[in-house]
């Protein structure tokens, strides 16, 4: 093993990602070492990179929270894990285990969580330190570079969807159908949804209807709030944003059917514009979800594991990630990047 790694690293927010040589870090009591393999490319890792959000990560860091790779060294007291062990480490990359989110398997929401690529060095380098505890574990013929955007956009999704509490069935739409929603499809009809796919591209209906849904609607027509209602018989039982977009939000509401629920996983700029009168009249839940449990990454690795749902991916390498990050800031990827280690 070298001493060495590379690694993409942000110095200043907005400003290109720097790549270097850094020292590979040795792994403390109740940590481990992954050598990655591959690595998803996630918007939230633009936000990161470009100090969006009001809790800004800690300069310098590595983002990257899709990262898979084998277990190559183990600290002090870790038995969760053995070396060889293929591995994810998310953006969920510890919490407390005692509050009572944790207690209850909202560890998500743990106000001591630290995340993967944000408040702890992510997945854009060569070698990543994990919490064992809270790694995902990859199902033995999911390869790294598949296994990649399943461990948030996957798990994102997924969780979304069951946070609808629409039952098999019933109309889910879906709005957005990026990386995060052509997942949300394959999840959907996997869990015995009919779903309507809602977008602002022609294209990405069309990858849609090949996904599997059962219909589709251009969020740009001035009647797609009413094309949805027609195509459900009434509404949606579950709406799923996944678009950062907040006409996205808006139009969700109104697509959901009475007592139904619209969750919104998406983080546009700027304060959700929401319909009061129709929220309240129509007994309509609106709910926030955020990534998901480590049940729910096992169940959502379970679909992709039984051949279920497979992400639509591209192939990019470390050395490529502001261009990457440029085509995504313009809405120039059309599924997902993964970042592949296995080649220099």
């Amino acid at each position: 093993m070298t001493s060495t790694m590379q690694a993409a690293v942000v110095e200043a927010f907005g400003e290109p990602l720097v790549i270097k040589a850094l020292p590979i870090p040795t792994p403390g009591p109740g940590q481990i070492l992954v050598k990655t393999e591959a690595c998803g490319v996630c918007h939230t890792d633009l936000h990161a990179a470009n100090g969006d959000w009001p809790l800004k990560p800690g300069l310098p860091f590595t983002p990257g929270h899709e990262g898979i790779g084998i277990v190559v060294a183990l600290g002090t007291g870790v038995t969760a894990v053995k070396e060889g062990e293929r591995v994810g480490v998310p953006w969920l990359y510890s919490a407390c285990g005692h509050c009572e989110f944790c207690l209850t398997a909202r560890e998500p929401v743990c106000a001591e969580a630290q995340f993967g690529g944000y408040t702890k060095n992510g997945g854009f380098a060569e070698y990543i330190v994990a919490d064992p505890n809270y790694v995902a574990h990859i199902p033995a013929h999911l390869g790294a570079r598949e296994a990649a955007p399943l461990i948030c956009a996957g798990i994102t999704s997924y969780k979304g969807i069951k946070e609808t509490r629409a039952q098999p069935g019933e109309w889910l739409v879906i709005s957005g159908i990026g990386g995060l929603g052509h997942l949300g499809i394959q999840y959907a009809k996997a869990m015995g949804l009919h779903v309507c796919a809602v977008d602002i591209e022609e294209s990405k209906l069309a990858h849609a209807r090949r996904l599997g849904a059962d219909a589709t609607v251009n969020a740009r027509d001035d009647d797609a709030i009413a094309a949805v209602i027609r195509a459900t018989g009434g509404g949606a039982h579950g709406v799923l944003i996944t678009a950062p977009s907040l006409g996205a939000f808006k139009q969700g509401v109104g697509m959901t059917r009475k007592c139904g629920a619209c969750v919104l996983v998406g983080l546009p700029p700027g304060e959700f514009p929401t319909p009061l009168f129709d929220v309240v009249a129509n007994c309509i839940s609106i709910r926030g979800s955020f990534v998901g449990n480590r049940r729910d990454m096992a169940e959502a690795l379970a679909f992709a594991a039984e051949g279920k749902v497979k992400a639509d991916i591209e192939l990019q390498r470390l050395s490529a990630i502001n261009d990457v990050f440029r085509r995504l800031a313009s809405g120039d990827v059309p599924s997902r990047v993964v970042l592949d280690f296995t080649k220099r």
